[in-house]
């Protein structure tokens, strides 16, 4: 019995991982870093903020202090917000599945964002009614692909809707192989949108090619075996 979706943000409903990717260039071309596109898929897009600079940090055997980083990521965040600025990063189709999900289970987001970042797109969109619990990059110690997240989600799930939930029950949406691990860790049934990577590359119980494809019946089968 499907009880709950959960759902990524990045790359799931908002199109913002270019934009993502635009701003971390801009910050680590100013210490003068390259960072190529590639790069960023290939490596980095599972991490939230912090994460990724620290990782570039590592990988470039550089030292920076967690005051430097925690700079990176307020510059950051300014720029990403200076490039949503009136339009919609909404992927076609994300409002209409969320609007129908919501109508028939609670709903949560599990994201690597900063919770400031998704808050801001879901009310200018007029989404954020249909969320009972947003966790964001900084209400768990560590990120994906650990399985905190998607247990946090499930934690303020349960105390939303007043009822426990198992994992089994509800199902996660994620985009990223990081995200579905992150997922199946914490036991929740997957779906993969084909959004930022190749069907391929995505491991999970159901792949669908955009999230506009979301159909709950379909869910509801995953948590019936």
């Amino acid at each position: 019995m499907l009880r709950a979706i959960v759902f990524d943000f990045d790359g799931v409903i908002a199109n913002s991982e270019p934009l993502h990717y635009m701003a971390f260039q801009d910050v680590l071309g100013q210490s003068g870093i390259t960072f190529l596109e590639k790069e960023y898929y290939d490596r980095y897009l599972g991490y939230d903020d912090v994460g990724v600079f620290k990782a570039v940090a590592a990988d470039r055997g550089l030292s920076w202090t967690v005051d430097r980083i925690a700079g990176f990521v307020q510059f950051k965040a300014a720029l990403i917000e200076r490039l949503e600025q009136n339009t919609s990063i909404l992927f076609p189709g994300a409002d209409a599945a969320i609007r129908r999900a919501a109508a028939l289970v609670p709903l949560a987001i599990a994201s690597g964002a900063l919770g400031a970042e998704i808050r801001r797109v879901l009310a200018r969109e007029g989404l954020t009614s249909y969320f009972k619990a947003i966790v964001a990059a900084e209400d768990t110690p560590v990120s994906k692909p650990a399985a905190d997240p998607y247990r946090r989600a499930l934690t303020q799930l349960s105390e939303a809707i007043g009822a426990p939930l198992l994992p089994a029950e509800c199902v996660a949406v994620e985009d990223s192989p990081w995200g579905l691990l992150s997922a199946k860790a914490a036991g929740l049934r997957t779906v993969a949108v084909a959004h930022t990577y190749d069907r391929g590359a995505l491991e999970a119980d159901l792949v669908i090619s955009a999230v506009g494809d979301l159909d709950i019946a379909s869910l509801g089968h995953l948590c019936a075996t």
